[in-house]
Formats: C-alpha cells, structure tokens, sequence
C-alpha cells in the first residue's frame, strides 16, 4: 500500500505532462523538459506495476490488485493495462 501511495504521488506532475505528450509533435524531437516529462511518466508506470506485483504477492487476488493498478494509474498511460499488458 505504501508503495501504491508512492506511485500515487507522482500523479500531479504525470498528469500535466500527459497534455503535452497527448497533443504530441509528429516526426519531430521532443524538448528537454518534455524527456524529463516522458521518464517521471515511465517511472510512475514502473512504480504502480510494482505496486501491482507487490500487490499480487501479498495474497490480495488479482480482482483487487487490478483496481488499484487502475487507480493508480488514471491519467498516465493508455489503456486498462497502465501501458502494458501480459498473458496469463
């Protein structure tokens, strides 16, 4: 749970870096500040899978880790899946 609250707390600066990203810049270079916005992103994503992982560990069920990798995740990646998404 801490470690969700942790991924949580990225969220603010995820969120207003994922307008700049989302309007993207099609065949051209990103800035510096939107590279630094692009790895806090990837990071962030890292972390709420982590979370997930850690979750899933615990004994928690899938069902309920699953939700909390969605909380953790509104607003950052693309998808149900925080950007990624596995077979079982």
């Amino acid at each position: 749970m801490k470690t969700l609250l942790a991924s949580l707390a990225w969220l603010p600066f995820l969120l207003a870096g994922a307008g700049v990203h989302a309007q993207g810049d099609a065949g051209k270079g990103h800035s510096d500040k939107e590279t630094q916005m692009d790895v806090q992103r990837h990071r962030a994503m890292a972390a709420a899978h982590e979370a997930a992982a850690q979750c899933l560990e615990s004994g928690k069920g899938e069902s309920v880790c699953q939700k909390e990798l969605l909380a953790a995740c509104k607003g950052l990646a693309i998808g149900p899946y925080c950007g990624m998404k596995h077979a079982h």
